[in-house]
């Protein structure tokens, strides 16, 4: 599941070094914009719903954060 999101966030932003990335909101590396895409290739590539409650930056600054978010929701803890 890591490989594909590095994938996806690869693919969308070559510039950024995602693994190593704490604070990808909160240093406004990536923008709404990309988020909203980022939202959009997460739910085809996974299957999940990202509702709008889920759109804080606590859940998009890390990759880690991202997974933990999938797997949330995948759980139904979200």
């Amino acid at each position: 599941m890591r490989e594909k999101l590095l994938e996806i966030l690869e693919d969308m932003r070559p510039d950024v070094d995602f693994e190593n990335e704490t604070a990808l909101i909160d240093d406004e590396i990536i923008g709404s914009l990309d988020v909203v895409a980022l939202v959009s290739e997460i739910v085809d590539a996974f299957d999940v719903t990202i509702g709008v409650e889920h759109l804080i930056p606590e859940n998009f600054n890390s990759v880690d954060g991202i997974l933990n978010l999938i797997e949330k929701i995948r759980e139904g803890e979200m």
